[in-house]
């Protein structure tokens, strides 16, 4: 297979990556080349269109999305009217948008004109992920805001198809590439596929626990509110000091939704061939530190206060050290995560049939 150049367009691709995203600047070098440039793109795209999705409010963000989708299949005349969207969208950016969002969408030509130089499979595998998320983003966002029907989305059935557009759609991309790179991959394409949903939707479900208070800072929320209201909270009072047992409690219920989600994730990931040692760590690096997160986030009222729960970069250093030198033993990587999930809850009916194999104490706890 032939290796794409280092183009312009992929230096500038390269270059707004770690500004925009720590985890996937991290794991994306570790996969294959042109596999690399070829997620790296389809990332980016994605970013593009969740920034325009929470960073641009009122029936502007539907028509932008609409058309980035349409921009991806790359038509005649693209590059002119990539320009132009570029434009429309900074007169309606946020002023609060971050600067790194506001390059990437700014660059978006440039993404682009990287995207046009991989295989046509790859076109049209991301291009077919940006319009599936466009859509529901289009149609759902405006749903966990507070606008219509109130802040947050209504039901635990509506965040995890919330998490399918914007995340959910992205494991099946992946899956598509995966398998148009490698051949051990496209023969267990059909093992993956069902799985590869809930390889995106753990991880954004772990995103939506951790920034419950910078979305409700920004007008937005996701979390379910038939929920809420079962420990007496509406979006609208989860952050009230005078509820804090009420919102952990809650908080608790869906961390056990997102802990079923990661390990519908990690069986995704031991399905992939060992001998394929990129793929499997650009999976297990943001799967193990959503775990991490997790261990973090469950009973600790922090997540409801101004600064962020984070990992430390010890515990990014403890992921990805153990998981290289794991990466192709599944019984030890079975091990590693049974011990990892042990003190998060799960929902009823959840438990999973995981082998439970002993690889000595689990020392990172952060």
């Amino acid at each position: 297979m032939q290796m794409l150049s280092e183009t312009p367009a992929v230096s500038f691709c390269r270059e707004v990556l770690p500004a925009v995203s720590r985890t996937f600047a991290l794991n994306i070098p570790v996969l294959p080349r042109p596999l690399d440039t070829a997620v790296m793109v389809a990332y980016l795209l994605c970013r593009i269109a969740d920034t325009l999705e929470d960073e641009v409010r009122g029936p502007a963000c539907p028509v932008l999305l609409a058309e980035l989708a349409r921009l991806s299949t790359l038509p005649a005349g693209w590059e002119a009217d990539a320009r132009r969207f570029t434009q429309e969208a900074g007169r309606v950016l946020r002023a609060e948008t971050p600067v790194s969002e506001s390059r990437l969408v700014e660059g978006m030509p440039r993404v682009l004109e990287a995207l046009a130089e991989h295989a046509v499979p790859v076109r049209e595998h991301v291009a077919g992920c940006v319009a599936t998320m466009a859509e529901g983003m289009g149609r759902m966002g405006d749903k966990g805001r507070a606008m219509g029907g109130g802040l947050g989305l209504a039901s635990l059935e509506e965040t995890l198809e919330y998490c399918y557009y914007v995340a959910g759609t992205v494991g099946e991309m992946l899956t598509r590439l995966f398998a148009w790179y490698s051949p051990a991959v496209a023969k267990r394409e059909e093992r993956l596929e069902p799985r590869s949903v809930a390889f995106g939707n753990a991880l954004q479900l772990v995103n939506i626990l951790k920034d419950v208070r910078e979305d409700h800072e920004r007008g937005s929320c996701w979390l379910p509110r038939t929920l809420l209201s079962e420990y007496g909270l509406t979006p609208e009072t989860l952050l009230e000091p005078g509820r804090r047992d009420e919102a952990m409690k809650a908080h608790g219920r869906l961390v056990a939704v997102a802990h079923g989600e990661v390990r519908k994730a990690f069986d995704y990931v031991m399905a992939l061939p060992r001998e394929e040692h990129g793929i499997r760590l650009f999976c297990l690096w943001p799967l193990f530190l959503a775990v991490m997160t997790l261990r973090k986030l469950y009973g600790n009222e922090a997540v409801l206060e101004p600064r962020p729960v984070k990992v430390s970069r010890r515990t990014v250093k403890w992921v990805m050290g153990s998981t290289k030198l794991l990466v192709a033993q599944d019984w030890a990587l079975k091990g590693m995560f049974t011990a990892m999930t042990a003190s998060l809850p799960l929902s009823p009916g959840q438990g999973g049939a995981l082998a439970s194999v002993h690889v000595g104490r689990l020392d990172e706890s952060p």
